[in-house]
């Protein structure tokens, strides 16, 4: 009886291992993707907590940020936050894409509008708002990814699109990527 369980553990593992590849696999179609891009903040850094001028309890706006590391390569940028920790699931807080692949970061305070100067687009967050919607948990510690995506192409949509949509557009195109996690409490 003992060995049959032993052998009933091993094949558990096992098809763990593989459905965890085949999921890898099919997030980044078999490209291997590295953290090259370094995502910062003069306002925080990584896990720490993120001022209140940009939460609702503050002005709402948003962080400024910068990175590097973009690959030359690189055709245009994707920028997602989102809270892992909502009561309901992943709340997305800002979608923003096609951000010019020579970009250095983003300001403080970017407009809440659908095609920035620059050329880039922002998508709708879970606020039905189009831009940057900040932290505002009922209740707790949540944290707040900022997670950057150098892709291999453009986006060929308009504004407006979901973090779901463009998330699907850029599978299979993304070069590198990176993050920057801040956290809030009400």
């Amino acid at each position: 009886m003992e060995r049959g369980e032993n052998m009933l553990k091993k094949v558990t593992i096992f098809m763990f291992i593989a459905l965890m590849l085949a999921i890898f696999a099919s997030i980044t179609d078999g490209k291997e993707i590295k953290n090259t891009i370094t995502l910062s903040s003069p306002a925080f850094e990584y896990g720490e907590y993120i001022p209140s001028i940009y939460t609702c309890m503050g002005k709402d706006i948003s962080p400024p940020l910068r990175w590097n590391g973009v690959p030359p390569e690189t055709e245009c940028i994707v920028l997602i936050c989102d809270d892992p920790d909502a009561p309901m699931g992943t709340w997305v807080h800002w979608v923003i894409y096609n951000i010019p692949p020579d970009s250095k970061g983003l300001p403080e305070g970017v407009p809440r509008i659908k095609r920035l100067k620059d050329g880039s687009l922002q998508g709708l967050n879970d606020f039905r708002k189009i831009g940057y919607g900040g932290p505002c948990p009922p209740g707790g510690v949540h944290r707040y990814f900022f997670k950057i995506y150098a892709v291999d192409k453009m986006l060929k949509i308009g504004p407006g699109a979901s973090k779901r949509k463009v998330l699907e557009l850029i599978k299979g195109h993304i070069i590198s990527k990176g993050e920057l996690m801040g956290k809030f409490r009400r």
